[in-house]
């Protein structure tokens, strides 16, 4: 029999009165049919990423569209490899996606109050027919954008999630407040929120794409405004929209195109780095740029 696992991306923000027993729920549908994965929940909703076989999967998103909250939550799917997650991982904590100004976010049953305007794929490109001025904003991490992101995008020095606060509120954006702003990120929950912090900080025309980097792609695969490959939090780390995407990453020891990330070797670093064929097959330890001079020096 052949086996095809997949691999959802989903969230909603909604009201949860009971996270916790969402969290007891969720545990059980997916040991029962074999899941493994990432959901977070919050009073305000679930964000998951879950991995398994094809007929289990579609078992747990029917019977997870059962609860009247999640009845319109959209999963969005790609191809697995059956090892994509290690373990299942199901908690419970005060923000769905951390950028740590929960105070900030009201939710109601439509979701998050007060967030940027949703635009499907051809909604955007219609935007930027009307609109030369517009300008693409990742709200991602800066590593993320290394091997894809939109031509000519804001890409920030954001290296965690909650980094975005200070960045929006270094003011070296602030030259952007008056133009037409489009948020991305992976499967857009981040932009829904980030959308939010930007309009309270004088962004005055904030968009996000419906469905992120993956439903973008998935719509018009290597022809259009995306440029790359799409870094994945599972252990893929980088997937392609279609056969032929450019390679706009660079090797971090030599400068090759690539887009081949490793972790730095130093356990207590682990920073994502890009690195060739050539240069991993030739290098016994992979290390990031900053973690590697000081190996040299202390083996010396």
């Amino acid at each position: 029999m052949v086996i095809e696992p997949k691999i959802l991306l989903f969230y909603k923000f909604t009201p949860l009165a009971d996270p916790d027993a969402i969290r007891l729920w969720q545990r059980d549908l997916c040991e029962r049919w074999g899941l493994t994965g990432r959901i977070l929940l919050s009073k305000d909703g679930i964000n998951g990423t879950v991995g398994g076989p094809l007929k289990p999967v579609k078992r747990y998103i029917r019977t997870t569209r059962e609860y009247p909250p999640f009845k319109d939550i959209d999963f969005k799917w790609s191809e697995g490899t059956g090892e994509d997650f290690p373990r299942l991982e199901i908690k419970v904590r005060p923000e769905i996606v951390t950028f740590g100004r929960p105070e900030e976010i009201k939710v109601d049953v439509n979701g998050i109050i007060g967030g940027g305007t949703h635009l499907s794929p051809h909604e955007v490109h219609e935007l930027v027919d009307r609109r030369p001025d517009v300008v693409f904003f990742d709200g991602r991490n800066a590593f993320e954008a290394r091997v894809g992101k939109f031509r000519d995008a804001v890409v920030t020095d954001a290296q965690t999630t909650p980094d975005f606060i200070a960045e929006l509120e270094s003011g070296k954006y602030d030259h952007l407040k008056s133009k037409p702003i489009v948020t991305y990120c992976t499967g857009g929950i981040r932009c829904e929120v980030l959308t939010v912090l930007m309009k309270n900080r004088g962004f005055q025309e904030v968009y996000q794409i419906d469905g992120g980097i993956v439903r973008y792609g998935e719509t018009f695969k290597n022809s259009a405004l995306w440029e790359g490959s799409l870094y994945v939090f599972d252990r893929r780390l980088v997937t392609d929209f279609a056969e032929g995407a450019p390679l706009i990453g660079s090797c971090d020891y030599c400068g090759e195109p690539t887009k081949d990330f490793y972790n730095c070797s130093t356990n207590t670093c682990r920073k994502r780095t890009l690195v060739c064929a050539d240069c991993s097959t030739s290098t016994p330890t992979i290390e990031c740029l900053n973690c590697r001079p000081l190996t040299r020096q202390a083996t010396s």
